[in-house]
């Protein structure tokens, strides 16, 4: 049986959360924990350290949406936000936040984690797209608050 692997579960969790949340847009009386909410409700992570983290990175990303898409939009080459496709413009979302607005990974390691996640999620090309736009980012990120 393999190793559990908490954190990459809520990695996976968290990209899964986020695409769904950018196509399906939340009612006037939802909020967002009620989305989050209704996500667990279908989608079973079994470990609960797995659970918290996913929580903490799709809170983390959403309140800091605008200023990541920023970051991503300075470090894409020939390329619009709306031309990258959702998987990966979410992997992006949440490795961008990993890497200049937490301090529990260091970003080589988060570039690996996203690197690894757009293997399973993403298209043929996800895995080096992703690399490139996350290396330039850190290069250009120092962690803030």
């Amino acid at each position: 049986m393999p190793k559990p692997k908490p954190r990459r579960d809520g990695r996976e969790a968290a990209l899964q959360f986020l695409f769904s949340h950018d196509i399906n847009t939340l009612d006037e009386d939802d909020t967002i924990e009620a989305a989050i909410a209704a996500f667990w409700e279908i989608r079973n992570v079994g470990v609960d350290q797995a659970r918290k983290f996913a929580n903490k990175l799709i809170k983390g990303v959403l309140e800091k949406h605008d200023v990541i898409d920023e970051k991503i939009i300075e470090c894409l080459e020939n390329y619009r936000m709306e031309r990258v496709t959702l998987v990966d413009r979410n992997l992006l979302r949440l490795a961008v936040y990993e890497i200049a607005f937490s301090d529990h990974i260091p970003p080589h390691a988060a570039i690996n984690e996203a690197i690894e996640i757009a293997k399973r999620f993403g298209a043929e090309g996800s895995p080096r797209f992703i690399n490139g736009v996350l290396d330039r980012i850190a290069k250009n990120s120092a962690p803030a608050d």
